[in-house]
């Protein structure tokens, strides 16, 4: 079960769209948002930039700015070696299975204009400027953002950064993992940010157990101050039929429980 304070505030479903993939990589934000923002930092990156894909089909004047330490040259001949070799044994037969063996000539193309990657790992205490970068400098003098984080647990870490770069904000969309463990660090930030949480779904990927919380949540929150929301939690059932997947596609369904 989900503790009740992370319930979403009630927004119209008609202001909800998802971006990105069905499945892992794709997010449910309001679409108002949309022509409003004029960049997104994704902090987390892997080989996954579905819905900055899509959003900047969108918002063509929207540009891209991703950190993420770990996707540099060996991650990509290490993935098309794997991928290649699958590709020989025929566990890769599918086009969309093929086209992805060279998934490297995709993220040239995404990020080789205005759109920046940077192999840069988000912290909240910066101690190499060459390899490091904090959520405020990454946001920098930009304004009008959506800002994605997904950096497999230090997300906590950085959640007073997030709060004091409020004005600048439109959406936020946050992974938050091992939630069972970190509760606390989750109340205190609900309590003093002025975001509002608009939507909420269970990462299948992570383990979940009955009655407990779960593993793993992906949270979109957004600035009251720029978009229009009632002060009233929903009464709305998760995950929401045409906008909610599942991560694992072969994983298990997840209805969101909270607690009264």
């Amino acid at each position: 079960m989900i503790p009740s304070y992370l319930k979403p505030y009630h927004t119209d479903l008609s202001n909800l769209v998802r971006l990105g993939r069905k499945y892992d990589g794709g997010y449910v934000i309001d679409k108002r948002v949309i022509a409003k923002t004029k960049v997104i930092i994704s902090c987390g990156l892997e080989a996954e930039w579905s819905f900055e894909r899509e959003f900047q089909k969108y918002n063509r004047n929207c540009k891209i700015i991703a950190f993420d330490h770990t996707v540099d040259k060996n991650f990509w001949i290490n993935r098309f070696v794997k991928d290649f070799i699958s590709l020989l044994l025929l566990k890769k037969i599918k086009f969309y299975q093929i086209f992805d063996v060279f998934k490297y000539l995709e993220y040239s193309s995404f990020f080789g204009g205005k759109n920046k990657h940077y192999l840069k790992k988000i912290v909240s205490k910066k101690k190499d400027k060459n390899k490091q970068i904090t959520i405020t400098e990454a946001i920098g003098e930009n304004k009008d953002i959506v800002l994605k984080i997904d950096i497999e647990g230090d997300e906590y870490k950085v959640l007073k950064e997030v709060n004091r770069n409020f004005d600048k904000l439109n959406l936020v969309i946050i992974e938050f993992h091992d939630l069972q463990k970190n509760l606390k660090k989750i109340k205190s930030f609900i309590k003093k940010t002025k975001l509002k949480n608009i939507h909420i779904n269970v990462n299948n990927y992570g383990m979940f157990k009955m009655n407990d919380a779960p593993q793993t949540i992906e949270m979109t929150l957004i600035n009251p101050n720029k978009f229009k929301i009632k002060n009233t939690k929903t009464k709305r059932s998760y995950p929401i039929n045409g906008l909610d997947f599942k991560n694992w596609k072969r994983g298990p369904k997840i209805q969101v429980v909270f607690n009264k």
